[in-house]
């Protein structure tokens, strides 16, 4: 939902059309379903063996069976949605697809799991301004504060599993790096990201960054801050998580409320 609520702050920004802007959400929507689902989907006897009881397929609630025709259709739906909004769209979107579903096909199980998350979330804010009516790509600082935040995606959102993982042989780059330190480059990479897309739409000219951008750079300084605090406590991932995904979407209120563009 996060994420779906992001593509529609940014869509907003890039000065879509509503019906872009719907078009836009609702694929990116499911889209992420389908990433969900084939998840859960794959580690479903890894979930049973670790008795996660949040997890429906885990619990019995759902068949493995079930979840993979429902990713299925919801990735197709995804692209179907996709297509209208223009070829470049469709294209950026399968690749973040592809990306995405590689991590839950086998690379986050490896020192290289961060990658799919950094090209997802690279690509990610050129999916709005791919949806327009003359569709561009996003600037270069646009797509290194996507890929610094899925950094810190990945990092936060493994953190609660570490254990569990283990247990599965599960062996991705958070879990060679270790709790303390995967929250400390978490942070980092908030910070690179905030400073991106605050200095990037000024060409990196500080001076012209606006009293209100700082404040929405001081915001996620903030929670970097908070994101480290927590690494030295036990099991508190989830909330670093949602911490990430809130400074994500700190930054787009922060392009909309800016002026700024993502195409410069």
């Amino acid at each position: 939902m996060v994420v779906t609520a992001l593509a529609g702050v940014l869509a907003v920004s890039a000065g879509l059309e509503l019906w872009r802007i719907l078009l836009l959400v609702v694929a990116v929507f499911a889209g992420q379903l389908s990433i969900g689902l084939s998840n859960d989907a794959i580690d479903a006897e890894r979930d049973r063996a670790v008795g996660r009881t949040d997890k429906p397929i885990a619990r019995g609630d759902i068949t493995v069976r079930t979840a993979w025709t429902a990713a299925i259709l919801c990735v197709v739906a995804a692209l179907g949605l996709s297509a209208p909004l223009g070829l470049p769209l469709l294209g950026a979107h399968a690749v973040a697809l592809i990306s995405a579903w590689s991590y839950n096909l086998g690379l986050k199980a490896t020192p290289v799991s961060v990658v799919p998350y950094m090209v997802t979330f690279g690509i990610f804010p050129s999916l709005a301004v791919l949806s327009a009516d003359q569709p561009q790509w996003a600037a270069a600082w646009a797509w290194c504060a996507g890929a610094a935040l899925g950094v810190a995606l990945h990092l936060t959102n493994v953190l609660p599993d570490l254990d569990d993982d283990a247990q599965t042989g599960i062996r991705g780059l958070p879990h060679r790096l270790g709790g303390g330190p995967s929250a400390l480059v978490a942070s980092a990479a908030l910070v690179a990201g905030a400073y991106a897309a605050t200095a990037g739409p000024r060409e990196w000219d500080i001076a012209e960054v606006s009293a209100l951008s700082w404040v929405f750079f001081g915001l996620v300084l903030v929670v970097a801050v908070i994101t480290v605090s927590l690494g030295r406590r036990e099991r508190m991932g989830r909330m670093q998580f949602r911490l990430a995904m809130f400074a994500a979407l700190v930054l787009a209120a922060q392009l909309v409320a800016s002026g700024g563009s993502l195409t410069t």
